[in-house]
């Protein structure tokens, strides 16, 4: 499927503001008073759930190209991975800022009663890894290594996950539906899967 430069490029000028703007949607609602007696904690919780959001879709970019044929897929997958660490980044400042106090000595207490903030900073750890080696100059100095660096967004996803599930064991119903998202998407990496998902695409066009 053909598409002009043009078109793609509008394509990642839309999909950068449609990224920002929850941002800016929880800045006005806690500016606005709407945000609960929280908002420290309404901004945090919001954040992480977002860089988890933004990681599926990501993860969904891959399948959504060999269904579609579509390059504009391909041209996003750097930039939501960006967004994605960017969430996941304000995720960790909200949580120093709002939880903390910036008082850093409470962080060792904090972890002995919430060890999933450690699950949480791993994940955060490999999001930084993928982040500062998506350019084309760590593909080119990497070469073949780079693609087994960037295959820890499958470990990252399961991480993600397994932070959330601690955060919200009270909502399990939310949790599954984000669960169930990932191992879909996870599934359809098998080559098995993978390998007919154009035919599919074609088949669907065709109709």
């Amino acid at each position: 499927m053909q598409t002009s430069p043009r078109l793609i490029l509008l394509w990642r000028v839309l999909v950068f503001f449609a990224a920002l703007s929850p941002l800016g949607y929880w800045s006005a609602q806690v500016a606005l008073g709407h945000a609960g007696p929280e908002p420290g904690q309404y901004l945090l919780l919001k954040l992480g759930l977002c860089a988890l959001v933004v990681l599926l879709l990501t993860l969904a970019l891959t399948p959504l190209t060999r269904l579609t044929g579509w390059r504009g897929f391909t041209a996003i997958r750097r930039q939501l991975g960006l967004w994605c660490f960017a969430y996941a980044l304000l995720h960790l400042t909200s949580y120093v800022l709002f939880i903390l106090g910036l008082d850093v000595s409470l962080l060792w207490d904090d972890i002995q009663r919430r060890p999933y903030i450690i699950v949480g900073a791993l994940a955060l750890l490999g999001l930084l890894v993928m982040a500062v080696t998506s350019n084309r100059a760590s593909m080119r100095r990497l070469g073949k290594r780079w693609k087994r660096v960037h295959s820890l967004v499958y470990g990252m996803l399961l991480l993600v996950l397994l932070h959330f599930f601690w955060v919200v064991r009270a909502d399990m119903a939310e949790w599954a539906g984000y669960a169930l998202a990932g191992a879909a998407l996870l599934l359809l990496r098998l080559d098995a899967l993978s390998r007919r998902l154009p035919a599919l695409g074609r088949r669907l066009r065709l109709r």
